[in-house]
């Protein structure tokens, strides 16, 4: 089977998997971080042309439950779509976005009251990176603190996750309880050597069942990948952390990885202060080359209905961050848009938007989900 991944950060990628690694790995995801059991009904919001579609198929089928399939918007025929088909459908498992929880958030916390979600026992979560404010509306308003939220991140190339939140654990608001079982993963230094309490690189040291056999037709390219930074050591290319409670936390993409004036700084952590505000639905950071910082921060920000932009509310978006992160880091720029380039699969394409922003062609475009949203960041405010 020849996967292809987002392409979030480059051309496109066809991950070849086999038909023992794919489906063993999906359901071990399933059964052991996520307690998926049979005869109970996963519902995982995702798309047949990204991993997450083939394995909600393997894994479900191969642990004996059900799996529920829909073709058509969260948000139609009305705002409380998702929250009608878990409870009509007596889903368990249910998969989101971030994005798509901010998205509904925004509607308020009545459509979901309709619904009896009493049957739903975990709710799993990835493509994104949550801000705080979303997580927490998610758990205490919609779930009543009963129900996990299990992160999950990994890649098409893994056949699913390397960091999973359990039933075991704690929870904190975007956090992960560890790697999943199986996946003898680490966050290193630039030397490669193991830290904890701050931002390093994810790695994985030992072979997984589900790891893709290369790229198809593309080896050298899944060489310089994976295994050029390390010897004998699989380097995702993810920013990552764990803190003093040994929970694990993805910042995301290091190729997107901001440095101002020395000053190291991931997308996420400032899209997940821009997304705590309630006037923001979405964001989106970039660095742009800057002659004595290095890179400077640009934000692009979708606002929530009925709000509109203005120059106040961009100082005050401006201060908000600032506060957060320290005057080093205050951004060059917010600019306010219609809306954000992503892939089907709900991830944001930030490469596009840099390129887009600085006048550069945006290359690789196949996996975009909607070709005129790069217009919309050409006619960012």
């Amino acid at each position: 089977m020849i996967l292809y991944t987002s392409g979030t950060t480059g051309r496109p990628k066809g991950a070849v998997h086999t038909h023992c690694g794919f489906p063993i790995k999906s359901a071990q995801d399933m059964h052991h971080c996520m307690d998926l059991r049979a005869g109970e009904c996963m519902y995982w919001m995702s798309d047949m042309g990204w991993m997450m579609g083939p394995w909600l198929v393997f894994g479900t089928l191969s642990i004996g439950a059900s799996m529920l399939l829909y073709d058509g918007a969260p948000d139609y025929p009305d705002v409380d779509r998702v929250w009608q088909l878990v409870a009509d459908h007596r889903v368990t498992h249910l998969g989101i976005s971030p994005t798509l929880i901010r998205s509904l958030r925004t509607k308020g916390i009545e459509p979901t009251r309709r619904h009896d979600l009493t049957r739903l026992r975990a709710v799993g979560s990835t493509g994104s990176p949550w801000d705080p404010e979303s997580w927490m509306w998610l758990f205490k308003d919609v779930l009543g603190g009963r129900v996990p939220i299990l992160n999950y991140s990994g890649g098409t190339e893994i056949s699913g996750g390397i960091l999973c939140g359990n039933f075991f654990r704690p929870l904190k608001p975007c956090a992960f309880s560890g790697p999943v079982p199986g996946m003898d993963a680490d966050v290193v230094d630039e030397s490669g050597k193991p830290v904890r309490g701050e931002v390093g690189e994810l790695i994985i040291r030992k072979p997984w069942i589900g790891m893709t056999r290369g790229f198809w037709r593309d080896k050298e390219r899944y060489l310089e990948t994976y295994w050029s930074r390390f010897e004998g050591v699989w380097v995702h290319g993810d920013f990552a952390a764990v803190d003093e409670d040994g929970l694990w936390y993805i910042l995301g993409r290091s190729d997107d990885t901001i440095k101002v004036a020395g000053k190291r700084v991931g997308p996420a952590e400032i899209e997940a202060i821009l997304n705590g505000a309630p006037v923001v639905t979405e964001s989106a950071a970039i660095g742009v080359p800057h002659d004595v910082k290095g890179e400077e921060i640009v934000a692009f920000v979708v606002l929530t209905d009925g709000v509109e932009p203005s120059e106040d509310l961009r100082r005050e978006l401006m201060e908000l961050v600032t506060n957060e992160l320290g005057k080093p880091l205050r951004p060059r720029e917010i600019k306010f848009v219609s809306t954000l380039p992503k892939t089907r699969n709900a991830k944001v394409m930030r490469r596009v938007i840099r390129a887009t922003y600085l006048g550069l062609e945006p290359g690789d475009v196949s996996s975009l989900e909607d070709p005129m949203t790069i217009e919309a960041i050409r006619e960012a405010t």
